[in-house]
């Protein structure tokens, strides 16, 4: 797959990951795919029914990209287990993160979960979950972080990483750079969090540098507002966040990818629109949008637009897709 050879509108749609209605290769699909030329594909409960038809679904797609001569697709999920696990019986049911107490249980977490997930051929978990509350504090994570100690979310996380990625499944590393201090739910709304970069630094940041030295494959942006790094933008939206922190000072050459667009921490304040132009302004990868609707396809326009109008754009798309590429070569 050579990147100098893919036309602006593939390059637009391989920076996005998209969710859509229904179980089959649809008409939505197909348009998705053949359209709008999608890097990626996100399943939930309302795409799934039992281990034959997501199977079926995921080679479809993967078959129709292949006819119409784009990339294989990531085709992600959110499979942490517990309270955030869209497979059911008879997948293996784990009670989550809070209940993985040793390496011994998160390995068997991740060779369960990832030889499942390859079966039906979903090729990317967003997980594990990096983040850390503090202890007694009340966050909004508490049922999905695996305890407040950086160092054993480290271990544990690691644990994961190295063993979902050894069975051949992508792990996604999230929510930078931490969302474990937060209260507010940022589906709902715009949290900000006033805590000095040393103070992530030698906490929250913990188990993000260890998931980068366990070459994650991916990182997923929080929508969280951290004031004292970035007082105008949130963390997917900003490239003090995303760029200066993530990138050059931590050195992440993985995929960066946002948390959902349709969350309300974002739709409620910024048109996809400006949230595109933020995006690619912060060097970050692949726009994450979980619901159908006109979105989707404004997010392509609007990608489209800037690779065409900015020389800067345009070259930091080819330094985008060869991480996608550089990913995809590995895995799929």
């Amino acid at each position: 797959m050579n990147i100098y050879d893919f036309s602006d509108e593939q390059l637009a749609g391989q920076r996005l990951m998209v969710g859509f209605d229904g179980t089959e290769l649809n008409q939505d699909l197909r348009f998705l795919v053949d359209t709008l030329m999608v890097g990626g594909i996100i399943l939930f409960s309302r795409n799934l029914v039992d281990p034959g038809q997501i199977r079926e679904l995921c080679l479809s797609i993967q078959e129709y990209a292949k006819s119409c001569g784009q990339p294989p697709l990531f085709i992600a999920i959110d499979q942490e287990g517990g309270q955030v696990a869209r497979l059911k019986e008879p997948f293996t049911e784990f009670p989550g993160n809070p209940f993985i107490k040793n390496e011994k249980d998160a390995t068997r977490f991740a060779e369960v979960t990832s030889r499942e997930l390859r079966s039906v051929g979903i090729n990317m978990n967003m997980a594990p979950v990096m983040d850390v509350p503090p202890k007694e504090f009340k966050s909004v994570m508490d049922k999905r972080v695996f305890c407040s100690d950086p160092e054993s979310v480290s271990k544990l996380g690691t644990t994961i990483i190295r063993n979902m990625q050894k069975n051949g499944v992508m792990a996604v590393a999230k929510h930078f750079p931490g969302i474990g201090r937060t209260t507010l739910d940022s589906h709902l709304d715009l949290p900000y969090l006033d805590t000095d970069l040393s103070i992530l630094e030698a906490f929250d940041l913990m188990p993000f540098a260890a998931a980068i030295k366990e070459n994650v494959t991916g990182i997923m942006m929080s929508h969280i507002c951290y004031s004292a790094i970035d007082p105008k933008w949130p963390a997917g939206l900003s490239s003090e966040v995303a760029d200066k922190l993530l990138r050059r000072r931590m050195g992440f050459q993985g995929l960066v990818i946002t948390d959902d667009l349709d969350m309300g921490a974002i739709n409620k304040y910024y048109k996809i629109s400006t949230s595109i132009q933020r995006i690619l302004s912060a060097g970050i990868d692949i726009a994450l949008i979980c619901h159908k609707g006109p979105d989707i396809q404004s997010a392509h326009n609007e990608i489209l637009d800037q690779i065409a109008g900015s020389r800067e754009t345009k070259d930091s798309t080819m330094e985008s897709m060869k991480r996608i590429i550089r990913a995809k070569t590995a895995y799929l």
